[in-house]
């Protein structure tokens, strides 16, 4: 008797698992269907991108973009919409760039260039000198301030082709960009050209955030991206020729720090209404395109998230916020802010995904959390098999929501494929046109399935150490 009752309850245990396997499936189904024969994220791209455009930061787009994303949580019939307010820089590109190198007095070659964000202006009349070409920060130590004073210092290392990680390849030069300036400037150089940061060979130049560090203002020289194609056309005709001579001028300029806004909407939890889950992307963006791959696909795949929940009855156990990040890319004032008033109000955030790396197909995720939190998520692979995700990786998530990390959030980004990101990254071709439906409603339903999994079986909190 007593081996058919064991053999009953276990059973019984398998006929529960099964069961709630089945849940499962049935409401990740539900959750892609909707996203895919309904979905809303294609439409407030859609405004965002063409209607709006570039979002940078204490611009009047980007107060825009504040305004219309809290009118459209606001439809959702959410049970709270707010903006947290947020000081942030503002940064003004000016007049559009213009740069050219000379081989000899009057024969000139235009070059597509920008301004580097946060850098200072040239002179007024722009800024003419010889260059010396490294190819990253450790070289202008080698090549010392007799080599590098009163020239223009031209950063030419490229992303790792063999790397098949874009974003791997991103970090493995990015310093040059971001720090390239303030380095360069110790050794007496007077500007600073760098490579964009881009894998395909064009004429788009891409912007990004540089910083100054202690640099005294009167020290600060100007910094500049080139395209590619200009790159590899300066680099050939400098070996040919060292004496040639770069030419620039851009009127970029810092403002004071200007108010502005996260945009926040939360359904509030029907079990554990303390315990709180966050999806996100980041407002802002660079004002040389419209943002649409960085971040408007985040933005408004997180938004999605909320929507599918509400679209399908689903009832979650824990509240579950979206918060529309402001100033990621030259600042992190928007993240910062939120995780203050966070700890400031002592809540308790057990999750949060981002979405910061563009709208194309979803291959997965990356996850920044404890062992036995992965191994949660490893074990609900095969509910993702039908919908072609097969990445789960330890690593980042994303740079708004690492401010609230501790040791009992899991924090998450979504990992779409990345081979093409960095063709379009703070670029003027960073548009709508090359965002696809599809690829982005599958992100959207992609990321509302994890968030739905955490929601249903909760995180594995660390265990507590006696004594």
């Amino acid at each position: 008797m007593k081996k058919k009752a064991i053999l009953l309850l276990f059973l019984g245990v398998i006929g529960l698992l099964s069961a709630q396997i089945n849940k499962d499936q049935e409401q990740l189904r539900a959750i892609y269907d909707q996203a895919l024969t309904n979905g809303k994220a294609y439409d407030w791209l859609n405004y965002l991108s063409n209607q709006i455009g570039g979002r940078l930061s204490g611009s009047v787009q980007a107060q825009h973009a504040v305004e219309y994303t809290k009118k459209q949580l606001d439809s959702l019939g959410l049970d709270r919409v707010w903006l947290q307010p947020v000081m942030v820089p503002k940064w003004v590109r000016g007049t559009a760039e213009f740069a050219y190198f000379e081989t000899q007095p009057g024969l000139t070659t235009n070059v597509p260039i920008c301004a580097l964000g946060g850098s200072v202006a040239t002179p007024d009349g722009g800024l003419k000198a010889a260059l010396v070409e490294v190819q990253g920060i450790e070289d202008l130590e080698k090549l010392g301030k007799e080599k590098i004073e009163g020239k223009i210092v031209f950063y030419n290392r490229p992303m790792d082709p063999t790397q098949i990680s874009t974003f791997t390849a991103y970090s493995g030069c990015v310093d040059q960009r971001y720090a390239g300036a303030m380095e360069a400037a110790k050794y007496g150089a007077v500007g600073v050209l760098v490579r964009s940061m881009n894998l395909r060979l064009d004429d788009y130049p891409h912007t990004g955030s540089i910083s100054y560090g202690d640099t005294p203002a009167e020290n600060r020289i100007p910094a500049a991206a080139i395209s590619t194609k200009g790159a590899e056309l300066l680099s050939a005709t400098l070996k040919l020729n060292p004496s040639i001579k770069f030419y620039f001028h851009q009127t970029c300029k810092v403002f004071p720090d200007t108010e502005s806004y996260n945009v926040i909407g939360e359904i509030k939890g029907s079990e554990f209404p303390d315990e709180i889950m966050i999806v996100g992307g980041h407002l802002d963006s660079w004002d040389l395109g419209d943002g649409s791959h960085d971040d408007g696909a985040g933005v408004v795949q997180s938004m999605e998230v909320l929507r599918l929940i509400k679209a399908n009855g689903y009832k979650p156990k824990r509240t579950i916020r979206v918060v529309l990040f402001m100033n990621e890319e030259n600042g992190l004032r928007g993240g910062n802010k939120y995780a203050e008033v966070a700890k400031s109000k002592k809540e308790n955030h057990v999750f949060a995904l981002e979405s910061d790396a563009g709208g194309f197909t979803p291959r997965g995720f990356s996850f920044d959390c404890s062992d036995a939190n992965f191994n949660q998520v490893k074990s609900w692979e095969s509910l993702f098999e039908p919908y072609l995700i097969h990445m789960f990786v330890r690593g980042g998530s994303g740079a708004d929501v690492g401010p609230l990390k501790d040791e009992n959030i899991v924090l998450a980004g979504l990992r779409p494929d990345s081979q093409r990101y960095f063709d379009h990254h703070h670029a003027e071709n960073d548009t709508f046109e090359h965002v696809n439906k599809r690829e982005l409603e599958l992100g959207a339903a992609t990321m509302a399935s994890l968030v739905y999994l955490f929601d249903t079986y909760g995180t594995v909190k660390p265990a507590k150490i006696k004594g």
